[in-house]
């Protein structure tokens, strides 16, 4: 019986049951976006073969295309001059789908339950990718229908990011939230590596396989969710985690070391106090504009706008920049590309531990992304020289780029989702998240449509407009990171110093 034990003896055991629901949640999360990304890569991979060279090619004996014709092999409408301008289009038509749809997914997010909402999400996005590669094995050769089915995917995957961001805020407090929401961030990377590699081995073959394959596996990783997913710990009887701190300080003052753009420094333990005695009031979701008004998500969200910018430039182009600029097959280009990935796992978990250690988000984003603008300048100019050169400085650039990238959308998204403001309202996640990271899904759009225009006048032209984006990135923290210095300077001066939470 349980009042036989000591109370030692409980603690431990309610330790180590929490600790493994919360271990267990975060695979199942990580193994959700994990999917959801992996369904989005193989269209980068694809782009090579639905234009390519097909002079070295043999044609079949009942081919009716000119001799002259060195496009014959590739998939129509896709085999015109204009390639580059229609695969752009059929990148944006998903992207722009996904970003104005984020904005509206986070309120439902508050106001569904997520298990409910996440399965459906992942059984419809493995319904539209399934569909596009389809394409292939029905013979379609209209531009509208990879757009739509593009559209389509784009809405359905605006259900993944914040349910599964407020899922792992309903479950981790404070804490080194940086750390483990960096190492649980690489499943964005994990995505992207295997979905380039799954997509590789049909490649060359049949291409529609390279869409399928994910989309099965995407809702099959649905129905799991729907059986597994626990969305609150108090729906196992664990104990919820502590979100901010109790104390009451000035936020206006940026001399205080207490003051912060998000709450990130704790010197008072808020008591969790249990609902078990009296009812608790339900929590309200918050608005809009509510979200909008806690202090640190337009900076954020404006940044992230142009840190995703060169992501996904990067995520849906670098493959066939590589095919075109070093001159590897499709499959050898699709995978040197998951060296970027590579860095980026790298990166989320080197921002997330920083960050933690000094307090500073705003800070840590910044020197990563004035990091990133000389780096990328040297892989498009020497990273093609020799196969070592390419493979440091795609994991250097990978680990630049995606270091903010990550941490962004993770760890501060997490904390502006629990600010002291909210008095402890935890269902403002799903809507901050969504803000912030539909934000961002802009300059993911945007991305991919410039990198398509300008392509035609040279790669250089595009890395310019990388290195433009990574800038103004980090302009846009200047003022966050002015109130840490300040912060850390007025911890300095009363013998605290930063200490890790």
């Amino acid at each position: 019986m349980r009042s036989s034990l000591a109370p030692g003896v409980w603690f431990l055991r309610s330790f180590s049951r929490d600790s493994w629901f919360r271990g267990f949640t975060l695979l199942l999360t990580f193994l959700i976006y994990t999917c959801y990304h992996m369904s989005r890569k193989p269209i980068s991979i694809v782009k090579s073969r639905l234009h390519q060279n097909c002079s070295e090619l043999i044609k079949p004996i009942n081919d009716t295309h000119s001799l002259n014709d060195t496009s014959w092999c590739s998939w129509s409408p896709f085999d015109k001059d204009d390639y580059k301008e229609l695969l752009g289009a059929v990148d944006n038509a998903f992207l722009v789908a996904y970003a104005i749809g984020m904005f509206i997914s986070g309120i439902f997010g508050e106001r569904l339950p997520l298990r409910y909402y996440l399965s459906a999400g992942m059984l419809l996005s493995g319904l539209f990718t399934s569909l596009f590669g389809l394409g292939y094995f029905w013979n379609i050769h209209v531009l509208w229908y990879f757009v739509l089915i593009q559209i389509c995917n784009g809405l359905v995957q605006t259900t993944g990011w914040p349910s599964v961001v407020a899922c792992v805020g309903n479950w981790f407090g404070k804490g080194k939230r940086g750390f483990i929401m960096g190492i649980w961030n690489s499943h964005t990377s994990v995505g992207n590596i295997l979905g380039s590699l799954i997509a590789g081995i049909w490649v060359n073959q049949e291409w529609g396989l390279s869409f399928i394959v994910p989309g099965v596996i995407t809702a099959i990783m649905g129905i799991i969710t729907f059986l597994f997913l626990i969305e609150y710990p108090e729906d196992v009887d664990c104990a919820p985690p502590q979100h901010h701190d109790g104390s009451d300080k000035d936020q206006d003052n940026p001399e205080d070391p207490e003051n912060s753009p998000y709450p990130n420094r704790e010197t008072i333990q808020e008591t969790v106090t249990s609902c078990s005695k009296e009812p608790c009031a339900e929590p309200v979701a918050i608005s809009f504009l509510g979200a909008l008004k806690i202090p640190g998500v337009i900076e954020f969200s404006l940044c992230l706008l142009f840190a995703k910018l060169v992501s996904y430039t990067f995520l849906y182009w670098l493959p066939l920049y590589i095919f075109n600029v070093a001159h590897f097959g499709a499959k050898e280009a699709g995978d040197l590309s998951t060296l970027f990935d590579v860095g980026g796992i790298i990166g989320g978990i080197m921002a997330g531990l920083i960050s933690d250690y000094t307090n500073s988000r705003a800070t840590t984003c910044c020197i990563m992304l004035i990091l990133a603008a000389p780096m990328m300048f040297l892989y498009n100019y020497f990273g093609q020289n020799g196969i070592v050169s390419s493979i440091v400085m795609l994991i250097i650039c990978g680990m630049l780029v995606n270091g903010p990238y990550a941490l962004i959308t993770t760890a501060v998204s997490a904390d502006l989702g629990t600010h002291k403001s909210l008095k402890g309202n935890a269902k403002a996640l799903s809507t901050v998240s969504a803000i912030i990271d539909g934000t961002g899904s802009i300059g993911a759009a945007l991305g991919p449509l410039l990198a398509g225009l300008i392509s035609p006048t040279g790669w250089n032209n595009v890395f310019y407009m990388l290195i433009s984006a990574d800038i103004l990135a980090c302009l846009l923290l200047c003022r966050l990171v002015y109130k840490e210095i300040l912060a850390w300077k007025s911890s300095l001066s009363k013998g605290r110093g930063y200490k890790e939470i």
